[in-house]
């Protein structure tokens, strides 16, 4: 069974940055495109980011565009999402899921992932 886990969650200030992390430890992610979201309580969840499984194609919600950067790290089986300039709304729980895609792309946050991981509190407070 894949399993997800995150972590590099934790308390920031408005305007730092952090990095999260996905990873499966014992199965490869190499033919699966990974997604990010966040729920904020009380709130729906929402699509962040997305990459395929090649690395090379990206996409972003329209409320991080510019900020976040969603990375993959082939060799370390590892997806990043590095948030810059960090505000108070982005305070959610975060999750990766992952998606089989071999080498297509499927752009879409409304797809039904094949896994998921648990999820990291991602906190942006002064």
């Amino acid at each position: 069974q894949l399993q997800l886990v995150e972590s590099g969650g934790g308390l920031v200030q408005p305007g730092d940055s952090l990095r999260l992390s996905c990873t499966t430890p014992g199965f490869s992610l190499v033919d699966f495109s990974v997604a990010w979201f966040r729920q904020a309580p009380g709130k729906e969840r929402e699509g962040v980011s997305f990459i395929n499984s090649a690395g090379d194609r990206t996409m972003y919600s329209d409320s991080v565009k510019g900020r976040f950067t969603t990375s993959r790290d082939i060799a370390k089986n590892t997806v990043y999402l590095q948030m810059g300039s960090l505000k108070p709304e982005d305070t959610a729980v975060y999750s990766c899921a992952a998606l089989y895609s071999g080498s297509g792309w499927y752009p879409n946050f409304r797809e039904t992932f094949d896994y998921w991981g648990q999820g990291i509190q991602v906190t942006v407070s002064s």
